[in-house]
């Protein structure tokens, strides 16, 4: 265990205390970054080689929510950016020195969405499209973005490749006033551009390898972080900061009702069907979270024992993290609902947990059909189509 957790824990007061200030500047502010930094949770799967930790993935999920219950655009940042020290320390060396060499705190953004194309030119590749969603990108110096191989014409080629392009902040624009949203605004989740970049060769991982585990074995990784599959680290942070931020909300709901007498003179307390709902949505809350970090603790095991995570693990994984995380936010809107007209005040700050649960929850990684899908094909012992085990 590291001391990441507590060091934010110690920095509690002030993350809650700019939550608005973010909010209103689409981003979080500089001072926050600053202290994230100082904190330590993008180092957390980082390899030590480069000033990182290489925590247990709990440590990282645990660390996740305890930010995003105090300010969910910080969490959500921490899952984020924090994955992709993951993904690096299995890209090649010569990169991972170019973006780690010089500073350690180095973050990188993405999205992975391949909305690009690559055209392949003598030594890498010619770069350019467009994507959304680019979490955290006003504090990153260089970001992952998805891209599909193109042919000599600049169209995709056949079939279909998917690559993953790491690029340095010279090589990409960020399209400001991007990111007009109802939740997560402070994520500073803005539209990213790329124009004839060249993208020489090692800056670029073939997504496809990433994703089935073949370039970690390729790069020949030892460790049993980076042995771990892709569909359980990167929708870990996440799914991780969703229920944190419905930790928040929960804890916003027990501050404001704590004194507050209900519209029919009856305080709370002595009010039998609020309470139902609050312990209700309490348990619902909490099985979330120890649903997300069994599931994270069973799969470190099966990997460090030198077993094989196989498909039907995979979607079972999968499909916990995307319960858990619908679990967690179905029980907020349950103490939301009886929390009366003035939580909706934007000066309270229970409707903002309300709202970034659900802009959380809209993320691809927790659209539910495909992956409960697959798993109960998988449960049946069917192998499921292929369209089907898109992110498992």
């Amino acid at each position: 265990m590291t001391n990441v957790l507590d060091n934010i824990m110690a920095i509690a007061d002030r993350l809650r205390e700019q939550s608005p200030e973010a909010e209103r500047l689409g981003q979080l502010p500089d001072a926050t970054a600053k202290m994230l930094k100082a904190a330590g949770p993008i180092r957390l799967l980082q390899p030590k080689k480069y000033g990182g930790f290489e925590a247990h993935p709990r440590e990282f999920a645990e660390t996740v929510m305890a930010a995003a219950s105090l300010d969910p655009a910080t969490g959500w940042i921490c899952g984020i950016v924090g994955v992709h020290p993951w993904q690096l320390a299995f890209a090649d060396p010569k990169v991972q020195e170019e973006v780690w060499g010089s500073d350690s705190d180095t973050w990188m953004a993405s999205p992975y969405a391949p909305t690009g194309i690559a055209r392949p030119v003598e030594g890498g590749y010619i770069f350019n499209g467009r994507w959304q969603f680019s979490s955290g990108t006003d504090h990153c110096d260089w970001i992952f973005l998805g891209a599909m191989l193109g042919d000599a014409e600049g169209k995709m080629a056949m079939p279909p490749t998917m690559l993953h392009m790491i690029l340095p902040r010279a090589d990409y624009t960020i399209v400001e006033d991007s990111w007009n949203v109802v939740g997560l605004k402070g994520t500073g989740s803005k539209d990213i551009i790329v124009k004839d970049a060249f993208v020489p060769s090692y800056r670029v991982m073939n997504g496809d390898h990433v994703i089935d585990g073949t370039a970690q074995r390729e790069y020949g990784v030892t460790e049993t972080l980076y042995k771990m599959p892709w569909s359980t680290m990167f929708p870990l942070g996440i799914s991780a900061a969703v229920v944190g931020i419905a930790e928040g909300a929960l804890a916003a709901h027990l501050d404001y009702q704590r004194e507050r007498v209900g519209a029919q003179g009856t305080a709370v307390k002595d009010d039998p069907y609020v309470l139902f709902a609050i312990g209700e949505a309490a348990a619902d809350i909490n099985a979330a979270r120890q649903e997300l970090l069994a599931n994270v603790d069973r799969v470190w095991d099966l990997v460090d024992a030198g077993k094989e995570v196989g498909f039907a693990d995979r979607a079972a994984g999968r499909r916990t993290q995307v319960r858990a995380a619908w679990r967690a936010v179905m029980a907020v809107d349950q103490i939301f609902a009886r929390s009366g007209g003035n939580a909706l005040r934007m000066d309270k700050p229970l409707q903002r947990f309300w709202r970034d649960a659900h802009a959380g929850l809209n993320h691809a990684i927790h659209v539910p059909s495909t992956v409960y899908h697959a798993s109960a094909l998988s449960s049946l012992g069917i192998d499921p189509a292929p369209n089907l085990r898109s992110m498992i």
